[in-house]
């Protein structure tokens, strides 16, 4: 069986892509699922509706510390939607639902590069002020344009025995007119949840714009810290047309 690669910036990257470590922190909001399909229309995809009416967002920070596209900050918007071909709906439905991804600013050339040519990821060139401490905070900003601020909780601990198994989930991206679906595995530990518990600030970007037309800043219904996960990306493929 042939091996896909790409080459990056002189780098050979071998599929499947992987990360052998990071830390996640995200916070999923409810919003108006006609805002959210407005927001998400070019993609050709539907939003999954959890209630009538109603569409999830989450929002994340991502540290990359060991990887094959080397150590970086991510900030994505993802919008919960219907694989295609399926109109399921219910909080039940969430648990099939994949992961649009709307906005994806990154802190590293390399993996803006690798994520926009090889899996169709919005990616763009941002700037990431992070503050460790009790709460986890960072700033992301783009040309001196503030996107976001948010802030962290800890959480209460989830057993290992909860979420250590892997999990295969389904990502879709959307670039220069192509809906792609990418492969994507996923082992986490080290797993903290609670309601709410974020604080998120919106600037005067763009994409803060976008944010705040789907009406948010507003309480979070839970986030979350996750402080290892490991993950492999395989090649994306063209849905649609």
């Amino acid at each position: 069986m042939t091996v896909s690669q790409h080459t990056i910036a002189g780098t050979v990257l071998t599929m499947p892509v992987r990360i052998r470590q990071a830390d996640v922190h995200t916070a999923m909001f409810s919003v108006p699922a006609d805002a959210a399909q407005q927001l998400i229309d070019y993609s050709g995809l539907r939003v999954c509706q959890h209630r009538p009416g109603r569409a999830v967002v989450n929002l994340m920070l991502a540290r990359y510390i060991d990887g094959d596209l080397g150590s970086y900050l991510e900030f994505g918007t993802a919008v919960m939607v219907n694989p295609p071909g399926s109109d399921t709906h219910g909080w039940r439905a969430l648990g099939s639902a994949g992961a649009f991804i709307h906005h994806l600013p990154v802190d590293q050339s390399f993996t803006l590069e690798a994520g926009r040519r090889i899996w169709g990821f919005p990616k763009i060139l941002a700037d990431f002020t992070i503050r460790d401490g009790d709460r986890l905070g960072f700033d992301v900003a783009e040309g001196g344009r503030h996107i976001a601020t948010m802030e962290f909780g800890r959480g209460l601990p989830v057993p290992g025995l909860l979420t250590s198994r892997s999990r295969t989930l389904r990502a879709f991206s959307h670039l220069d007119g192509v809906t792609r679906e990418v492969p994507w595995e996923m082992r986490v530990s080290g797993v903290r949840f609670q309601p709410s518990g974020v604080a998120l600030h919106l600037g005067t970007h763009r994409y803060a714009r976008e944010l705040a037309a789907l009406g948010l800043p507003k309480r979070a219904m839970l986030s979350a810290t996750v402080s290892r996960v490991e993950m492999t990306f395989g090649d994306a493929t063209p849905i649609g047309g």
